[in-house]
C-alpha cells in the first residue's frame, strides 16, 4: 500500500497538511513517522515545536504551540493557540499592478445593458421592504404573481423576488445603523441584476421611503414604484396594488435582451463558507487565479469578510495601491477588535466547529487561506459595507464573516456574480445575483454534486491552480451569460437577504 499523501506548502513550514488520512506508523513522503492519527485536511508536525514557538503554514504564523509538539504529532487546537504578535504591514511593498488586456482581446459575456450604463447578469423584478411590518405583504405579492402563472408569458424575466428583512423600525433615525440600511436598500434597488423594483412600507416606520427618495434623488418611474400599507388601505388592498404594479412592469422587463458585453463590466463578489483545511490550498487560490484573469480583463473583484481577514491583513496592506488604502485595512481591523470586545466576543473565537473538524485550527490559519481568494494584483480601494463599488480591479469591502450578511453588502455594492468556495458544503444562494459554488475537496463534491458547480479538489491530484482558475473564469462568464448555477436550480436566494444590523435595537 502506498504511503498517505501530505503537503508541505512552504519551505519555512514546520507542519504538513494531510491529503489522505494518516495513521500511527505511517510515513508520508517528506514527513516523519506519525505517532498518532492525523485526519484528512489536518496538520502533522515535521519538526520539534517548543512551547510558545510559532506554528507555520503557508510560510506564515498560524498560532503558537501551547504544549511541546514532537515531530509526527497531530497539530490542532489541543496544542496550538493564538496569542498577539506584531505584523509587518509593509505598505505597498508587494503592490503589483495588473496587466490589462487590450479591449479587442478581452473576454465577453451576454448580459443586460441598463439605462444607467451598468451591466446585469440577471433580469429580476424585486419587491423590497422598508420595514419588517411590510414583509408579509411583499411575500404575498410575490406569491400571487407566481401562483397566477403570468411569468410564463415573460421568458426574459428571471423572476419576481420578495427580499424582506427584520429591521426598519425600533432604531435610531440617524447614525451608522440607519445609514447601513439605507445603503443596502438603495444598493439592491440599483443593482443591475434588478430590472425593476417595487418598494413596500407600512407608513409609520423609522426608515421612511419618502426620506430615502428625497435624500437620493429618486423619482417614481415605470420601473421604480413605492407604496405604503397605511396609505393604500390595508393588507388586502396593498397586495392587490402590488400585484398590479408588477403586472405593469413585467412587459417592460421582458423587453430587455441580452447582448455582448465586455468582461470589464463584471463585478465579482468573493465568498467562502464552511471552510476546511483544503480551502487555502485548492479552491481559494484557484479562485484567486480566476480573479487575476478577471482583473486582467478590466473587471472588478470584491474581497470581504473583515472578521475573517484577521491575522492576514498584512498580506493586503503590502498589496495596497497607496499607504492610505493600506491604512484603511488596519483601521478596519482595529474597529473590529473594539466591536467584538464591546459585544463580549473576540476575533479569535473562530473557526467554527465545522471549520475545526475540517482541519482549521485558528482564525489566523483560516484568514490566510481566505485571503488567497483575492489573487495577486494591487488592492485599489477599500469600501464601507454596502457602499457603491466604483473602482476597477481588486478591492475590499468591510463586512462581517457571516456569509448572508457579507454577500448582502457586496450585492448592494453592485456585485453581479458571486463565487463561493466551501469545504464543508455550505447551502447558499443570493438573488438577484447568481452564486457559483466551488468545492475544496473531491469527497464533499461527490456527496453534494447537485449543489456544487466546480470541484477544486482535483488540484490535489495534479490539476494546476492556473488550469483551475481558467475553468472558474470560464464558468463565471457562462453564468453571467444566463447559465443557471446549481444554487439557482435548487431555488436558493430568497432567504439570504440579510442586511447588517450594527446600531442599537430600541
Amino acid at each position: 500500500m502506498s504511503a498517505p499523501r501530505a503537503l508541505r506548502l512552504h519551505a519555512q513550514d514546520n507542519v504538513m497538511v494531510a491529503v489522505d488520512e494518516i495513521r500511527p506508523g505511517d510515513a508520508p513522503v517528506g514527513a516523519p513517522v506519525a505517532v498518532e492519527r492525523v485526519p484528512r485536511g489536518h496538520k502533522l508536525a515535521t519538526a520539534p515545536i517548543a512551547i510558545g514557538e510559532p506554528v507555520r503554514k503557508f510560510g506564515q504564523i498560524i498560532g503558537f504551540a501551547s504544549t511541546a509538539i514532537a515531530p509526527g504529532r497531530w497539530v490542532h487546537d489541543h496544542n496550538c493557540a493564538v496569542t498577539h504578535f506584531d505584523r509587518d504591514y509593509g505598505f505597498c511593498q508587494d503592490a503589483r499592478p495588473a496587466a490589462i488586456l487590450p479591449v479587442e482581446s478581452q473576454a465577453t459575456f451576454q448580459g443586460f445593458r441598463r439605462a444607467g450604463g451598468k451591466a446585469g447578469s440577471r433580469n429580476y423584478l424585486g419587491i423590497l421592504t422598508s420595514v419588517n411590518c411590510s414583509a408579509t405583504v411583499a411575500r404575498y405579492v410575490a406569491r400571487e404573481v407566481e401562483k397566477s402563472g403570468m411569468l410564463a408569458d415573460y421568458p426574459n424575466v428571471d423572476g419576481v423576488i420578495a427580499l424582506v428583512h427584520g429591521a426598519g423600525c425600533g432604531m435610531a433615525s440617524n447614525g451608522e445603523g440607519f445609514d447601513v440600511l439605507a445603503r443596502t436598500q438603495w444598493g439592491y434597488a440599483a443593482n443591475p441584476n434588478m430590472g425593476g423594483v417595487v418598494m413596500i412600507g407600512l407608513g409609520c416606520e423609522v426608515f421612511q421611503i419618502g426620506r430615502m427618495k428625497d435624500e437620493r434623488g429618486l423619482k417614481e418611474s415605470d420601473l421604480f414604484n413605492t407604496l405604503t400599507i397605511q396609505a393604500t388601505g390595508g393588507t388586502r388592498k396593498s397586495i392587490e396594488a402590488g400585484v398590479e404594479r408588477v403586472k405593469a412592469m413585467l412587459p417592460l422587463l421582458n423587453a430587455a435582451k441580452r447582448e455582448t458585453l465586455p468582461a470589464s463590466e463584471l463585478v465579482l463578489a468573493l465568498q467562502c463558507g464552511g471552510s476546511d483545511g483544503y480551502s487555502g490550498i485548492t479552491a481559494n487560490p484557484a479562485l484567486g487565479a480566476a480573479v487575476d484573469i478577471l482583473v486582467g480583463n478590466g473587471g472588478t473583484a470584491i474581497l470581504s469578510e473583515t472578521s475573517e481577514l484577521y491575522g492576514a491583513e498584512h498580506l493586503l496592506t503590502r498589496r495596497a495601491a497607496t499607504p492610505a488604502v493600506g491604512q484603511k485595512i488596519v483601521d478596519l481591523i482595529h474597529w473590529w477588535e473594539d466591536y467584538a470586545a464591546r459585544n463580549g466576543g473576540e476575533l479569535n473565537n473562530n473557526p467554527s466547529p465545522g471549520n475545526k473538524a475540517g482541519g482549521l485550527t485558528t482564525i489566523l490559519e483560516k484568514s490566510l487561506g481566505a485571503a488567497a481568494k483575492g489573487g495577486t494584483t494591487v488592492l485599489n480601494a477599500v469600501y464601507r459595507y454596502a457602499e457603491p463599488v466604483t473602482a476597477k480591479g481588486f478591492v475590499f469591502m468591510d463586512t462581517p464573516g457571516y456569509d448572508p450578511v457579507s454577500a448582502t453588502g457586496q450585492v448592494a455594492g453592485g456585485a453581479n456574480v458571486i463565487a463561493f468556495t466551501t469545504g464543508r458544503g455550505s447551502a447558499f444562494g443570493c438573488k438577484p445575483t447568481p452564486s457559483i459554488k466551488l468545492a475544496t475537496n473531491s469527497d464533499m463534491y461527490r456527496r453534494m454534486e447537485e449543489d456544487m458547480d466546480i470541484n477544486c479538489g482535483d488540484v490535489l491530484d495534479g490539476v494546476t491552480i492556473e488550469q483551475k482558475g481558467r475553468e472558474i473564469f470560464d464558468k463565471i462568464l457562462a453564468v453571467a451569460s444566463g447559465e443557471r448555477s446549481k444554487s439557482e436550480a435548487l431555488g436558493y436566494g430568497d432567504a439570504e437577504f440579510v442586511p447588517w444590523q450594527i446600531g442599537a435595537v430600541l
